[in-house]
């Protein structure tokens, strides 16, 4: 079983920047895709971003340029990078591991990008 832990979220004015943080209770080097959702209250949970262990990396078209998604396998923690924020990109964001077919999630961190 993978806990998923969210960090970073907070409120920052447009153009600015955030890091998040997705630290995983156990060894993510063999989970093969893990990544990062966004909900906006009421709205359905929708892709923003996705890599796989050997680094491959899939953005959502909305977030493409401005965002940008690693992972330390050492530290067992996967980054979402944010930057030039928009007032639409405001959500909850979460994090996602899939291991052996199941798909873990963490609670979430909310984003807030307003002035």
């Amino acid at each position: 079983q993978v806990q998923l832990v969210e960090s970073g979220g907070g409120l920052v004015q447009p153009g600015g920047s955030l890091r998040l943080s997705c630290a995983a209770s156990t060894s993510i080097f063999r989970i093969n895709n893990m990544g990062w959702y966004r909900q906006v209250q009421g709205q359905r949970r929708v892709l923003v971003a996705t890599i796989t262990s050997s680094g491959s990396t899939n953005y959502a078209d909305s977030v493409k340029g401005r965002f940008t998604i690693s992972r330390d396998n050492a530290e067992n923690t996967v980054y979402l990078q944010m930057n030039s924020l928009k007032p639409e990109d405001t959500a909850v964001y979460y994090c996602y591991a899939v291991e052996y077919s199941t798909t873990y999630w963490g609670k979430g961190t909310l984003v807030t990008v307003s002035a």
